[in-house]
Formats: structure tokens, sequence, C-alpha cells
């Protein structure tokens, strides 16, 4: 900010403790942006849902979300295509259907999310 109310006023620099903050950085940067893309896609509502939907139920099929969620299946199709190209969810065609799931990996780490819906405990807080 130009009128100096943000600046740093620090008066030692510990360059030691600056260069290994950097290096541990450098060491977890690929999985900070694997979980801020996940967190980023989990961050719509309808496709929270899903998550939510495919964790519960472990698989289901476009038309079964559509039917839950009350949206067309074009809709909840580009939510999916979203969730698959960023590696969060599965598919796999069994005849004619493709049912899609969770991939391991993200269930783990959405589990205390949808922990906390399944206890229904997380509310609006009162302004």
């Amino acid at each position: 900010m130009k009128d100096g109310t943000n600046s740093c006023i620090r008066v030692f620099a510990d360059a030691d403790h600056i260069n290994t903050c950097k290096k541990r950085m450098e060491n977890v940067n690929e999985t900070i942006q694997v979980l801020a893309n996940a967190l980023s896609l989990a961050g719509n509502e309808v496709r929270l849902k899903i998550l939510f939907l495919l964790y519960e139920e472990q698989n289901l099929c476009v038309c079964d979300l559509s039917d839950v969620l009350n949206m067309n299946v074009s809709a909840i199709s580009q939510h999916l295509r979203k969730l698959k190209d960023g590696n969060i969810i599965k598919s796999k065609k069994t005849g004619q259907t493709i049912f899609y799931a969770l991939n391991l990996e993200f269930s783990k780490l959405f589990q205390p999310y949808f922990s906390l819906i399944e206890k229904n405990q997380i509310h609006n807080p009162v302004s």
C-alpha cells in the first residue's frame, strides 16, 4: 500500500530460517498445488454435494446424481468432467452405464469435512 500501513517493521531477518522455509516450500510445492486444486473444485456447492454423495454411496452414475440433486444430466456431467479432470474422481463403465467414485486419496482428504456434514455440525455464524 502507498500509505505504508502494511509495511514490515522487522529489525533483523533470520536468513537461515527464511532459507529453511523456502526449501520446505519447494519440497511441498507440488502437493500444495494438488491440494489447492482439489479444494478449489470442491469449493463449488454442487461439486461438494457430488463428492459427498460419492463418498457416502461409493459408486453412482450420472442419472443417480441427476435424480438426487434434481438437476439435468448435462449439468451434472459438466461437474463430473471437472472433478475427473482434476483426478478427484474416477469412472468405471459397466455395460452401458458409467459409474463414478472418489479416488481413495481424495476420499481420505475430504473425510473430515464429510464427517462434519454427516453430523450436521456446520452452521452459518450468526452476524
